[in-house]
């Protein structure tokens, strides 16, 4: 077993709070807000019919978007009650209860690898700070050989762009590109949020 995730242990502490973030998502939805932006930049990186893996995929904001768009989807998520909204609002992608850090895809019957690993909203901030090494080395081994993973989250939380830089390479992955936005501005020093694009290395 690894240390438990920053989202689950929030869970423990306030039981409601799955249920909380799920609602949030549909209201922002019913509103009509763009919930998109990740998945755009995502279908611009591949050929349609690609691979997809929506990492830390919660209620499948992203990883419906992306099928929606032709891709093959597979989300997972440590939350039994976030892939349960995926399930219902959003079937047809393969959404799977699992702790990214032990992430063993082909163990569970899906072995392809991916062309491209999407991991948005924050999640890599939410995993247990021993496991996040360990979390970018399962999405290096889930790759293809030419596929790259997609990351991003917000400054503040506990994980600083520099560590997570210095986690990408002990994890084997090469930065090819580093955002501040999904829609492709510059990372500068005054940023309050980080994409990068990461390659096999």
């Amino acid at each position: 077993m690894v240390e438990q995730s920053m989202w689950m242990r929030k869970v423990a502490a306030d039981p409601g709070h799955s249920a909380w973030y799920v609602e949030r998502i549909r209201g922002m939805a019913r509103a009509g807000d763009d919930l998109a932006g990740e998945a755009r930049m995502v279908d611009a990186m591949v050929s349609r019919g690609a691979r997809v893996l929506d990492a830390g995929c919660g209620p499948g904001r992203v990883g419906s978007e992306l099928a929606a768009a032709g891709h093959e989807v597979v989300g997972v998520d440590v939350d039994p009650e976030l892939i349960a909204a995926a399930e219902h609002d959003h079937p047809g992608p393969r959404w799977l209860v699992g702790d990214l850090a032990e992430l063993d895809l082909p163990a569970r019957g899906v072995t392809e690898p991916f062309d491209v690993v999407v991991c948005a909203g924050n999640v890599l901030p939410f995993c247990a700070p021993s496991t996040r090494v360990a979390v970018l080395r399962r999405f290096r081994e889930h790759l293809a050989p030419q596929g790259r993973v997609a990351v991003g989250f917000g400054a503040g939380r506990g994980y600083g762009f520099d560590e997570f830089f210095a986690d990408a390479a002990d994890s084997g992955l090469a930065v090819e590109l580093k955002l501040s936005t999904w829609d492709l501005r510059p990372l500068n020093a005054d940023s309050e949020f980080l994409v990068s694009l990461l390659s096999r290395g």
